[in-house]
């Protein structure tokens, strides 16, 4: 496996930990080649080599090099290569020399030109269903997200009255928080605050972030909504238990895997995108709203806070049901191995 960082405190990353562990347990030997890495317990099958850093020359000449090595010193081998396109498009000439399958897993709405090729260059392109995924292909199999169900266990919330929101991933335009800030300023008579808490990471996010921070307080929303720089990852169940709701506006094609998180941690999701749908079907409150729709997500919190803390449990109770049953990390890794044979 390719990747970017092995560490299981990243915000952003640290979800990767887990897919390895679970691969690890159903194959001989899980190679994972990755440009930092941090100690993490991955098992005595698992051997992590950390590539050279400097310049995007050398790091491609190191991943060349690993890549060439380690296939040529195996037998049955498969490569799988996360998120980055490159690394499929670097790692192609070196499967297809040692008839090895190689396997794309990519979750994002954004198209690209080296997502194109890609594709071409992969057997298989892995991701969460079919509305995850760009582009329209035979090879795209859709495994569910790779939730650690058991390591999101948490207590009930506090039922005080107050109903706590959270909007959880990266300060990014794309993610539409500020519309879940002008869903909960017109909301001025009932119980709520709002953390929208995540990492920024490119310069985009960073302003995005001050953006956000500005208006809340130029609308007087201090005591009810705060932007909170992120938690290691391995806070998150902590986060999440103290919590009752999470409140994702991603634009469609994305399916943030906070929301599979948050279900796991049987907390009641109100989500935008479409893709979402198989999630929260047939729940009642509904727990979709309309993209960008400040107006109708007021209405659906406004409505979660009305249904009590009981209602809120039992729809949490379903919600984890649903991702063990669809989005489990277990069954995510059972799926890349039938992917790979």
């Amino acid at each position: 496996m390719i990747t970017q960082r092995v560490d299981a405190d990243d915000p952003a990353l640290g979800a990767t930990v887990p897919m390895l562990r679970a691969l690890a347990a159903r194959v001989d030997e899980l190679v994972v080649l990755a440009l930092a890495v941090r100690d993490a317990d991955l098992g005595p099958n698992v051997r992590v080599q950390q590539l050279r850093a400097g310049s995007t020359a050398a790091r491609g000449a190191s991943l060349v090099a690993s890549l060439g090595y380690e296939l040529r010193r195996r037998g049955r081998v498969a490569v799988l290569a996360h998120m980055s396109p490159i690394y499929a498009v670097v790692a192609a000439p070196f499967a297809r020399a040692h008839g090895a399958p190689l396997l794309l897993w990519f979750t994002h709405w954004r198209d690209s030109r080296l997502l194109r090729v890609a594709l071409r260059a992969s057997t298989r392109v892995l991701t969460v269903d079919r509305t995850s995924f760009p582009v329209a292909s035979s090879k795209v199999v859709p495994l569910g997200h790779a939730i650690d169900v058991d390591a999101l266990r948490v207590s009930d919330p506090a039922d005080d009255g107050t109903l706590r929101l959270v909007a959880l991933g990266r300060t990014s335009p794309a993610k539409g928080l500020r519309t879940i800030v002008d869903a909960v300023a017109a909301l001025d008579d009932v119980p709520v605050t709002l953390d929208l808490r995540g990492p920024s990471l490119t310069p985009a996010e960073h302003e995005h972030r001050a953006e956000l921070t500005q208006l809340v307080t130029a609308r007087g929303l201090g005591d009810r909504i705060a932007v909170s720089p992120p938690l290691p990852r391995t806070q998150l169940a902590q986060l999440l238990a103290g919590v009752d709701v999470l409140v994702n506006n991603m634009r469609a094609g994305a399916l943030d895997k906070v929301v599979f998180e948050a279900g796991a941690a049987a907390r009641p999701v109100l989500v935008a995108s479409p893709g979402f749908e198989g999630l929260v079907r047939g729940i009642e409150p509904p727990l979709r709203f309309g993209q960008d729709d400040a107006d109708e997500l007021a209405e659906r919190i406004r409505a979660l806070h009305e249904a009590g803390g009981a209602r809120r449990r039992e729809i949490g109770a379903v919600l984890r049901e649903r991702v063990r049953a669809q989005h489990s990390v277990d069954h995510w890794a059972d799926g890349v191995v039938e992917a790979a044979r």
